[in-house]
């Protein structure tokens, strides 16, 4: 698949980023490259390779604790987490605007 610098110029409108025309220029090279090297693996036959659920092993801490219990346990209550803000109209938190379409 051929990546152009119209598709570039495209999602990086919807990401909000303003890129260069140099860097417009590379993300088509990197992109292209990147989509040309999973082709290349979409070549591979993968029909004798069982599915897997877990990439890392079983007895790491990480996935250990992602797999633990969930529980219950009290939460910050709401007036206490008003109190931290910088900002609130006394019911929610108050934020900068980001997107400005």
């Amino acid at each position: 698949m051929k990546v152009t610098e119209k598709d570039v110029m495209y999602v990086a409108e919807l990401a909000n980023l303003e890129l260069t025309a140099e860097e417009s220029r590379a993300m088509v090279r990197d992109l292209s490259s990147i989509l040309d090297y999973i082709e290349r693996l979409n070549q591979l036959d993968t029909s004798y390779v069982p599915p897997m659920t877990q990439v890392s092993p079983q007895s790491s801490a990480a996935v250990d604790l992602a797999q633990r219990d969930d529980s219950l346990r009290p939460c910050l209550a709401h007036e206490d987490a008003m109190k931290n803000a910088p900002a609130t109209d006394g019911q929610f938190f108050k934020v900068p605007k980001v997107i400005e379409r």
